[in-house]
């Protein structure tokens, strides 16, 4: 048995459970290429590193496992470091590793020598350098754990070519002297549930709000019975738009409303407005249940005295106790109004004309809800842009992955790529505008290349759509220059990689042309030509499209 650094790392990968790794060759990660095939591990090889580490994101959101992205060290993680902004932001437990420099050379001009670490630390929970054959096992495990303890979140790992090549000896290895002191796992004895959930009862309208974290299925699941149980509107929380997320409807007008709320590792930042009015009653009680002890403290700065209780806990155990010690409640009136104002849409979406010049967003969506209700678990994928956002605004799964708190975009065609392995044979819609496509075409050729099918759904204006609407909003028509693009066909660039393709251009074809899609069997694309709205803002007895 082959005895490297990178053989007792891809035997680790093994006994960890990690069964796919997403990635990109290159000089510094040959050898755990060449361990990976006695491990056992499979290799998706990706065209970006960027896209590998968005897969391992779409991997751990969907699975509940860490997502494993491996790259090349130098440019190849520098690539993939800003990836790791979204998957920090949506706490997905993502492992970045990165080939590095070996370190014998390292302050001499190494080939790709760069500061790896350093770059990676303020985008990672943790982030360093491994010492030795002899720790790259226990670094990868300690890794794994910082990933999935606490708030969740990714980890970067540099691994230095010669640790990978050298013959490790070691029975009882250890991780490096570098690696961070960390608190894995946060240890609560739930004590707080109680004395918090009867604050919550006493009030006239309580909302518990949570985090990214709880936003998966198996975390809407448990916050689902977390509100039958209590009788209090549990809302998960995980888009950029925060309280105007225009998948929680006319939610905000409820927020508003509310007189104690806890937040359930759920952070008080922008998402939130800060805590402040209008967005909150000046007079609104906040609880807090985290696992970092700097969010409980940056909570008590933004609101002061209305901070009344806080506890350190990670938030799926914080539920898990609460739901413990909740009995079967009554559903009020309060809890009936919040989940009436999450579920309003504008009537007005029910009306519009089938003969427009062009197909307006609702009518380019809607009609691939009844391709997701086809499967129990069918995913919905959405990037972002003011075509996702009315993407969120029309659509739901009982899996979905979105760009998330990070704003950024991009992802969407290597999440649906990581969906097809995640759950094979269920409907994948994966919505996103014409620019957003141009960002990871090529993974296209990776879905090819490895049999992954999915539906993407290209909503194309010819533009940079939001920030043309900024343009207009701020500066006027005039003034809205440099965000324009082609009218291209995204169908045909999917069908020169091999995949499926799809030209929209009236409305009663949408659901059609998605339908042949999903039956092909392969990645494809429906390039559906629409109209260039505003993202919906949401409001009951208003419509702003």
């Amino acid at each position: 048995m082959a005895n490297r650094g990178a053989d007792a790392l891809a035997r680790a990968l093994a006994r960890s459970g990690v069964t796919r790794v997403f990635t990109l060759s290159g000089n510094h990660i040959m050898p755990l290429f060449d361990a990976a095939l006695d491990a056992g591990v499979s290799l998706i090889h990706t065209r970006h590193e960027a896209a590998a580490v968005h897969m391992a994101d779409a991997w751990a959101r969907l699975t509940q496992e860490p997502g494993v992205a491996l790259v090349t060290g130098g440019p190849g993680h520098a690539n993939a470091v800003g990836a790791l902004y979204t998957a920090r932001m949506a706490e997905s437990p993502v492992l970045l590793l990165s080939g590095h420099a070996p370190r014998d050379q390292l302050g001499a001009g190494a080939f790709q020598e760069m500061a790896q670490a350093e770059i990676a630390a303020p985008l990672a929970k943790a982030s360093w350098v491994s010492e030795g054959a002899e720790s790259v096992a226990a670094d990868f495990e300690w890794a794994m754990a910082i990933a999935i303890g606490g708030r969740p979140g990714p980890v970067h790992l540099s691994l230095p070519v010669d640790c990978l090549e050298n013959r490790a000896t070691s029975s009882a290895p250890v991780p490096s002297h570098s690696a961070p002191a960390h608190e894995a796992h946060v240890p609560s004895d739930g004590k707080f549930a109680e004395a918090m959930l009867d604050r919550l009862r006493r009030a006239k309208r309580p909302m518990i709000l949570a985090g990214p974290s709880s936003a998966t299925k198996p975390g809407r699941d448990r916050l689902a019975r977390l509100e039958a149980a209590s009788g209090i509107p549990a809302v998960a929380m995980e888009s950029p738009r925060g309280i105007a997320d225009p998948s929680l409807g006319a939610f905000a007008e409820m927020l508003a409303q509310a007189d104690c709320v806890l937040l359930l590792g759920k952070r008080l930042d922008f998402t939130l407005k800060f805590g402040k009015p209008p967005a909150f009653d000046a007079a609104c009680e906040f609880m807090q249940v985290d696992a970092e002890r700097e969010e409980l403290d940056r909570t008590g700065r933004a609101v002061g005295a209305r901070l009344t209780a806080h506890a350190r806990a990670d938030a799926a155990g914080a539920c898990e106790a609460l739901i413990r010690i909740a009995r079967e409640a009554a559903r009020s009136p309060w809890l009936a109004e919040v989940r009436a104002a999450i579920a309003y849409r504008p009537a007005a979406w029910d009306a519009l004309e089938s003969a427009r010049a062009s197909i307006h967003p609702v009518q380019a969506l809607r009609p691939l809800q009844a391709l997701l209700d086809a499967h129990a678990e069918s995913i919905f994928i959405s990037d972002g842009g003011e075509f996702g956002q009315w993407a969120q605004a029309c659509l739901a799964a009982p899996h979905r992955v979105i760009n998330g708190v990070a704003g950024s975009i991009g992802a969407a065609l290597p999440f649906a790529v990581a969906a097809r392995l995640a759950k094979p044979g269920v409907p994948i819609v994966a919505a996103m505008g014409d620019g957003t496509f141009g960002f990871h075409p090529a993974e296209i050729d990776t879905a090819m290349r490895y049999g992954l099918g999915f539906v993407a759904i290209v909503g194309n204006d010819a533009r940079w759509n939001a920030e043309y609407q900024i343009q207009l909003r701020e500066y006027g028509r005039e003034r809205a220059r440099g965000c324009e693009l082609a009218a291209t066909r995204y169908d045909q660039v999917a069908v020169a990689f091999g995949g499926h393709g799809e030209h929209v251009t009236d409305a009663a074809e949408v659901l059609p042309a998605a339908r042949r899609a999903h039956a092909s069997g392969l990645p494809s694309c429906v390039n559906i030509m629409i109209e260039g709205l505003p993202a919906p803002s949401i409001r009951r007895g208003a419509w702003d499209a």
